[in-house]
């Protein structure tokens, strides 16, 4: 029973050795570089996106002055009331 007792302790030493700070540190550590390293090799071997031009706007586009623009926009918000 002694001799079993002392087994158990000695798998249960290992074990804590294993799953110590160092080695969760460690092997995050290396979790992230891999994690970082598949990220970037992934954005290297991606072609470029190819944007069409957009669509020329269905009106003639039209020149605002901004002091009457906040004049009106002034007015407007009294006239409302808010």
């Amino acid at each position: 029973m002694k001799k079993l007792k002392e087994e158990f302790r000695e798998e249960a030493s290992e074990e804590a050795t294993v799953c110590s700070r160092r080695n969760v540190l460690k092997g995050s550590a290396a979790l992230l570089v891999g994690g970082i390293a598949g990220r970037m090799s992934n954005a290297y071997a991606a072609p470029a996106p190819t944007v069409a031009p957009a669509p020329p706007l269905p009106w003639p586009w039209a020149k605002l002055d901004p002091m009457e623009a906040g004049r009106r926009a002034y007015q407007n918000y009294l006239k409302n009331k808010g």
